[in-house]
Parts: C-alpha cells; structure tokens; sequence
C-alpha cells in the first residue's frame, strides 16, 4: 500500500548527501521525464529574470532560482525531510519506523511522485507552471501535466491500495481511478481548506506508525479511528472530521 502525499514549496535547505541519482529514485519509469524537465528547469535559471517570471516568484524567493541553477549538483536529503510546512510538521518524519515511512510517497511537478526515503536537491517548481523546454522559444512552454502525460498514472496502477491525499493541481498530473481520496470536514460538515494540510498530516503518521499496513479503506479507518481520530468512508471516499474547538 501507499499514501501518496502533496508536495510543498517551502522546502529544507542543504543536506549531507551526494547530488541527485535519478536511477536510485523510487518510479524509476519516470526518470526520462525527470531528467528533462530537471535541465530545463537549470537551462531556465540561468537567466534570473526570466525564470522568476516563469516560476511566479517576487525579489524575495529569488535564492529559489539559485537552488534551481544547482539542482543537479547540490546535496541531497530524504523527501521526507525535504518537504516542510503544515502537513510535514504534522506528519513529523524524523521518528517514523523504516516499514512506515515505506508506506509514504509524494506527489512532485519535477520528480512526478517519489519515496519518501528518495534522496532530492532543495529546488522550486509548482505544477501550476508552464516550464519552456531549452531548445524552444519560452511562448510554446507545456503545462506540466502535459509533461507527464499518462507517466505518473500509469506508475500508480501498480499500487496494490492507494491512499492520494495529494491537492488537486498535483493529483491532475497523473490520477488514479482506483485511488482512496480525503477529504477534511468541520464538525459542521463544511471543507476544511488550508488547515486539510494539518490533518492530513495526522492521518498519514498514523498509517505510518501502524504495526500492519491496511489493505483496504476500511482497515485505514480502523487505524485512524484507533489514534483518536474520526475518520469514516462515504462511497468509498475516506472523511477526517475535525474535533470541534
């Protein structure tokens, strides 16, 4: 089984391990596409105005481009600990067991979806952005979910069960049918928005710190209800009701 989570764009600087190996990357059907949207994503940072225009960054993120000038030479670290934000603090990887952390992947623009012990460069690419290819003129740059076509989906078929607590704009570049979706409530029944992220988090180090992995939706709102936690299924679909305050 798999919980496949969002990204974030706040990621962790530096890293004690060598540069980027695609051929050790979980998914390694998605390295061809890896590779190239990475040196298009250098090729684009060499001229810093341009790839702030194109990554939608303000003078203040423009150490972003920075990193993604050095992506393919810079240390690496876990996904794991890369990712930062709401939903990893959640989460809290750090004391995960081995077998839990196996059972956690990440929805990526550049790297598609990978484990969350894959090794990765601190870099900044949003799936919402258009990112030209280096050999064309930047007017004809794909959406990124023409990029991956059918690359991602047809890595995730082959997941057993899937949980996909990805966000919609990760979720669209390569979704899974088959994939048992969250969605966050209040008490009062509406949508939670951005705090999602935060139980979406507790829902995941649950997963991961169970002794068995589920094989099925029921059995993830078994070990989600026995952290303390409401989680029921409505037509397949797994609802987390926040506690009331």
């Amino acid at each position: 089984m798999l919980v496949v989570l969002p990204p974030s764009e706040t990621k962790a600087t530096g890293g004690s391990h060598p540069a980027v190996d695609f051929s050790s990357l979980s998914f390694g059907s998605l390295n061809s596409i890896r590779e190239h949207i990475a040196a298009d994503l250098v090729a684009l940072s060499a001229n810093r105005e341009a790839a702030m225009e194109t990554l939608k960054l303000g003078p203040r993120l423009a150490d972003e481009v920075t990193a993604n000038a050095a992506l393919l030479e810079s240390p690496t670290m876990p996904a794991l600990e890369r990712y930062t934000g709401v939903l990893y603090d959640a989460l809290s990887p750090s004391d995960l067991p081995e077998t839990g952390r196996a059972r956690l992947a990440i929805g990526s623009a550049l790297f598609g979806v990978i484990g969350g012990d894959d090794l990765i460069p601190r870099y900044r690419l949003s799936g919402t952005v258009k990112l030209p290819f280096a050999d064309q003129p930047a007017d004809a740059a794909p959406t990124m979910k023409r990029r991956w076509g059918t690359a991602i989906t047809e890595a995730l078929n082959d997941v057993d069960f899937l949980i996909d607590l990805r966000s919609g704009t990760y979720a669209n570049l390569g979704k899974v049918k088959t994939a048992t979706t969250m969605t966050v409530l209040t008490a009062e029944g509406k949508i939670v928005s951005h705090f999602n992220k935060h139980y979406k988090g507790l829902f995941a180090r649950a997963i991961a710190l169970s002794d068995t992995a589920p094989t099925a939706p029921t059995e993830a709102v078994d070990i989600a209800r026995a952290a303390g936690y409401n989680v029921s299924l409505d037509d397949g679909a797994l609802i987390f009701r926040v506690p009331e305050n």
